[in-house]
């Protein structure tokens, strides 16, 4: 979570004006999509459940309350579902 400024910038604009909705189709394996509702940095309406639809195997795990850094800040909850989905 530490970096320059300019690589956080560059990485910004490519994830916001990259369409990866064709990648996202052409996916075959098991894809776990995690998603906090409180993300105050990627909406949840506008990412996690289309991503999910697109993926031919896609299974979406939504986090009530979760915000954007819920692998670091909730680990103990995401660890034991990123296992639980392995596993499977």
């Amino acid at each position: 979570m530490m970096g320059g400024a300019k690589a956080h910038y560059d990485g910004i604009v490519a994830f916001s004006q990259t369409d990866f909705t064709e990648d996202l189709k052409t996916i075959t394996v098991p894809v776990l999509v995690m998603h906090g509702d409180d993300d105050q940095i990627v909406p949840y309406a506008d990412s996690a459940p289309l991503s999910a639809k697109l993926l031919k195997k896609g299974t979406l795990k939504t986090y009530k309350g979760f915000p954007h850094g819920m692998p670091t800040t909730e680990a103990p909850t995401i660890n034991v579902d990123l296992l639980a989905f392995i596993k499977a």
